[in-house]
């Protein structure tokens, strides 16, 4: 008899699994608790989807941070390069952009989306939405709420691809740590990733700047800097360079009730130009001169008269310092909700190789459950994409043994 599968959660980690499942000649079903399934991706794609990148294999893995030696683990059975390839087998041409992200020709994610679907339902993946994982029955059985009131389902092997706690509208809500707590198995506390941050803005610069990119600037915190855009929010800040930093900053933020990040307005200037411009200035205002001399205008310009004092202002010596390096109080993370995506969640420690719970033998975890984090770029669907088919592989494996046994 054929080993029956269950996949619960319909984003790229859950597909991936599957798919992977699928192949292996399984019976898969998978279960989402949303309309349609993936959503969180198709909104990732809506400004470009970046699927991936480019760089050294080496350089990619260092952007998980603590947990890179444990995703090489994924990447070496599905990296950048398999992921690419297993794109174009969708019909789906790619390219790699000038900062090395690459994406998919047509830029969004539906194309892609829409291809892979069809290819799964082809090859016998049986789809179930608005069904919401309420946890196990009595007897062992899954349990979804539905429309049409609860239901159970058995399977042989099930994996769990659920998703964070970021923009839990799309589907990916945490209430699965409730149900996973209760059967022992070791969590790591939801947080934001790639997330801005509060400050506490002057009502007269948020209502003049909120909402302004604070363009070709460099962010530094803890000796790492991130250059790109960065958007001045009714609260505080967010974009690229902060995305990439958010980890440390929200850790130290934890720690310390606070983090000073700094900012250079002018990454591409050297200091001795900046003091050498600044000290032209003659009989001109402050603002005219900047503008002309340096470029800084607009929101930037607004930011020196919210962080510095006159005297500051008036110092040219101090002034170009703070040109390179304005420092910012930042005193608290964005909630979750409102990140790009999350850290925390199932320990790897509570996995084994094949991403199957050591508590609960035949269930296994995929995905942003999992607790690592990465910055934007790519590494985050990568390592989704990558944890779902060694997760799916891992099923597979495991009900192969459980058949001979």
């Amino acid at each position: 008899m054929t080993e029956r599968a269950v996949v619960i959660g319909g984003g790229p980690a859950g597909l991936m699994a599957a798919e992977t499942l699928l192949q292996a000649g399984m019976h898969v079903d998978l279960y989402d608790a949303m309309p349609s399934v993936g959503r969180k991706f198709l909104m990732a794609g809506r400004g470009g989807l970046n699927i991936t990148h480019s760089e050294s294999l080496e350089r990619f893995t260092a952007r998980y941070g603590s947990r890179r030696g444990d995703v090489a683990g994924w990447l070496d059975e599905f990296g950048p390069a398999a992921l690419r390839d297993w794109i174009h087998r969708l019909g789906i041409e790619t390219f790699v952009g000038t900062s090395g992200r690459v994406f998919p020709a047509e830029m969004k994610a539906a194309p892609l989306l829409r291809a892979w679907l069809h290819r799964l339902r082809q090859a016998g993946l049986h789809i179930h939405v608005r069904h919401r994982w309420l946890g196990w029955s009595e007897k062992g059985k899954l349990l979804f709420a539905t429309p049409a009131g609860n239901i159970a389902t058995g399977a042989d092997a099930t994996v769990l691809a659920l998703g964070g706690g970021s923009w839990p509208q799309l589907g990916a809500d945490g209430s699965w740590q409730r149900i996973l707590a209760g059967r022992g198995v070791d969590l790591a506390p939801l947080r934001p990733a790639n997330c801005g941050f509060d400050i506490g803005w002057s009502d007269h610069f948020r209502q003049r700047h909120a909402g302004a990119a604070l363009k070709n600037i460099a962010a530094e915190f803890s000796g790492i800097r991130r250059p790109g855009e960065a958007i001045v929010t009714e609260t505080g800040i967010e974009g690229g360079p902060i995305y990439a930093l958010s980890g440390a900053l929200r850790d130290s933020i934890a720690k310390d009730g606070s983090a000073r990040l700094t900012l250079d307005l002018l990454p591409n200037t050297d200091l001795a130009h900046v003091a050498e411009a600044l000290a032209r200035r003659g009989a001109r205002s402050l603002s005219s001169h900047l503008k002309s001399s340096l470029g800084i205008s607009g929101a930037k310009a607004g930011l020196l008269r919210e962080r510095l004092a006159p005297q500051e202002l008036a110092d040219p010596k101090v002034l170009a310092e703070r040109l390179k390096s304005l420092p910012l109080r930042l005193v608290a993370a964005r909630p979750l909700a409102e990140a790009i995506s999350s850290a925390g969640g199932v320990k790897l420690e509570a996995l084994d190789p094949g991403l199957m719970l050591r508590r609960l033998p035949g269930i296994f975890c995929a995905g942003e459950m999992l607790d690592w984090e990465a910055p934007t770029g790519g590494y985050l669907l990568t390592a989704c994409f990558a944890s779902g088919f060694v997760a799916g592989h891992g099923a597979a494996r495991w009900l192969r043994g459980q058949g001979a046994d």
